[in-house]
């Protein structure tokens, strides 16, 4: 049996530490980061993507290695995203469970002040932010996004499995609760 781990959460809540150790940790699996593939864009490609606008390109070579691992590997596949929107994310689910996933979520859902935090301790290159200068900008526009636009958390009923990680000790714990299960 296969799995899908997917992560839901705010910018610097975690998701691709979590995503890189439960890798290291999880026999025969696959990290599949969206934010890799618009590194690699932006390097390789930057006359290619959109001043402003959606991401497509950056989307659709996601969707490509997606596929891809689904149809052409035996991986468990950790899909590290932000997946903050239900619906889309249900029909992410929805497509892995019928090509027989069973489905995990971890929904990052740290305070605050910790993300402001991690934030202002960040060397992350912010060459691939578009319309913010830095990440306190994506941070406050994703705050926003959940109050005005009704963001729902994750709940039991979108997948098989659902953890949450609402302080930095949960992670080790989360993590080893996937390892028995799996």
């Amino acid at each position: 049996m296969r799995f899908l781990i997917m992560t839901v959460g705010t910018t610097h809540s975690g998701k691709t530490t979590f995503a890189k150790f439960l890798e290291k940790r999880f026999i025969n699996s696959i990290v599949i980061d969206q934010d890799v593939q618009g590194e690699f864009l932006e390097k390789h490609y930057p006359s290619l993507l959109p001043e402003k606008g959606p991401k497509i390109l950056k989307f659709a070579l996601s969707q490509t290695i997606v596929e891809f691992a689904i149809h052409k590997t035996d991986n468990h596949i950790i899909l590290c995203n932000s997946n903050r929107q239900k619906q889309p994310r249900l029909n992410l689910i929805e497509k892995f469970k019928k090509e027989g996933f069973q489905t995990l979520l971890v929904n990052f859902d740290l305070p605050i002040d910790i993300l402001k935090d991690r934030i202002i301790n960040s060397h992350r290159d912010i060459t691939p932010l578009r319309n913010v200068s830095n990440y306190n900008e994506v941070l406050e526009i994703q705050l926003k996004q959940t109050e005005n636009e009704g963001f729902i958390s994750p709940n039991k009923d979108e997948v098989d499995h659902l953890f949450t990680i609402s302080n930095e000790t949960d992670v080790q714990t989360v993590i080893e609760k996937i390892i028995k299960l799996v």
